[in-house]
């Protein structure tokens, strides 16, 4: 029988993630620039974030600081930067530290936002969701949701961003929760997504009236029902959702995780899976409709692989054990995922004094690797702004730095559900690409880049029946 863990309730604030923040004479060997007065580089960063990454290697190199957000940070640019922080051999770096200040108010406790042996613990209990008999679930009804909203879209123009972004959230009331989509789902979507928006407002405390107030209150509201619901799946003995899953998680010793735990785990990683899969699957649409040769050959290998349409001319579902047949469909998605990478950045925060490309970086510097300017450095790719799916056969893939390409990060902290988001844009595009034609509506769109890409149009474009 599983027993209940003991628990220690966080601090209410966190003093260590500040303590020993490094000041200007400490960092005054680094290259780099503090920006205006007060507020630094920020809206700097805000405007254009990637041309001032390339700007500042150009200038000061691989290694630089910079004065944004509050403080002093220190850019650790390239793969082998990415292998230091991600992989981190001697757990030189926190990401509770380089995360928490941004998400915490929200998202606290949430998986990224744990280091080492809790870390450890909590991902190994996770890890059960994502096993083949949940996944293989999940699958099921992914195929059935994503069939019955994409034939509801029919023919004709649409902005696809908000559409796949409602799709996203429905699938997640559905597969992460386990509950039908109706009116209960779009209350706890709707406390959702105040969550998300809150998480990047401007306003960092919740005054009325301000976005921050309504992601607290949508936090209170989730916290609430995930509450109920933990003690309720464990006195039924669960599901085959996610969250179920996630309720009777057990760790090594067979103590349940506690239910604060559980629910902070769920509440994050319905955030890191519902942004960035919407995020993702709109590159990937947008790169398709941009190359339509591409888009043919996904079709023709989704068809080839589900037999194509059955007896009432609709696709047919892609089958869990056929998803690793994909391979051109899987090829196609990581080049859009090096493409516009979901999360362009990631921060960290030094506990120990270290040394990198030839610069000692004292202990407690927030440190930040740059995703999206090694996905597009021409060390590392021929071509890079050309879309190429091909660069992700396995010669190529085994021929190229390990840590030239990490959309879903790397180490102890790659991502848990990576495999959840390659099986849900597979079925999407399985149960899309033999419907209709997509063609780009509205030419090509800005994007917005930080702090989750989006293009600044929803993405305008047509689909034509075929």
């Amino acid at each position: 029988m599983a027993t209940l863990a003991p628990h220690q309730p966080a601090e209410a604030i966190p003093s260590h993630w500040t303590e020993g923040n490094p000041d200007e004479d400490s960092l005054a060997h680094i290259p780099g620039e503090k920006g205006w007065p007060l507020v630094g580089n920020t809206f700097k960063m805000l405007a254009d974030p990637h041309g001032m990454a390339r700007r500042m290697v150009e200038q000061y190199g691989r290694v630089y600081k910079n004065r944004a957000f509050g403080g002093w940070n220190v850019a650790l640019i390239g793969a082998d930067a990415n292998e230091l922080v991600l992989f981190d051999r001697e757990k030189l770096f926190s990401s509770e530290q380089g995360w928490g200040p941004i998400l915490d108010k929200l998202f606290p406790r949430g998986l990224m936002l744990m280091d080492f042996d809790h870390h450890r613990a909590d991902r190994r209990a996770l890890s059960i969701a994502f096993k083949p008999g949940p996944m293989r679930h999940y699958s099921g009804a992914l195929n059935h949701g994503i069939a019955k909203r994409v034939e509801e879209w029919g023919a004709g123009r649409m902005r696809f961003y908000p559409a796949i972004k409602e799709l996203t959230l429905d699938l997640a009331a559905d597969s992460f929760i386990g509950i039908p989509w109706g009116p209960e789902a779009d209350t706890i979507n709707r406390a959702f997504v105040d969550m998300v928006q809150a998480s990047v407002a401007p306003v960092r405390k919740p005054l009325p009236f301000t976005q921050m107030k309504r992601g607290v209150d949508g936090r209170a509201y989730l916290v609430d029902y995930f509450t109920q619901e933990t003690h309720r799946r464990r006195a039924e003995g669960g599901g085959q959702d996610m969250f179920s899953q996630f309720a009777t998680a057990e760790y090594d010793d067979g103590s349940l995780m506690p239910v604060d735990e559980v629910v902070d785990h769920m509440n994050f990683l319905m955030m890191a899976a519902h942004d960035t899969i919407t995020s993702s699957a709109t590159s990937l649409l947008w790169l398709l409709a941009k190359h339509p040769e591409w888009q043919e050959k996904l079709r023709e290998e989704v068809e080839a692989v589900t037999g194509g349409a059955d007896a009432n001319g609709r696709p047919r579902d892609l089958a869990y054990e056929d998803l690793g047949k994909l391979e051109l469909t899987e090829m196609a998605f990581k080049e859009a995922l090096r493409f516009i990478p979901p999360v362009p950045s990631m921060p960290r925060r030094a506990l120990r004094d270290f040394e990198h490309g030839g610069y000692r970086i004292p202990a407690g510097t927030p440190v930040g690797i740059n995703i999206h300017w090694t996905h597009h450095s021409e060390d590392y790719w021929d071509e890079p702004e050309k879309f190429d799916p091909m660069r992700f056969t396995p010669e190529k893939v085994k021929a190229r730095h390990k840590y030239a390409w990490v959309p879903f990060g790397g180490g102890a902290h790659m991502c848990l559900g990576l495999h959840f988001a390659y099986m849900q844009v597979k079925i999407l595009m399985a149960q899309l690409l033999p419907r209709y034609r997509v063609e780009l509506a509205g030419g090509d769109p800005d994007w917005q880049a930080w702090p989750i890409p989006k293009p600044k149009d929803g993405l305008k474009i047509e689909l034509r029946a075929l």
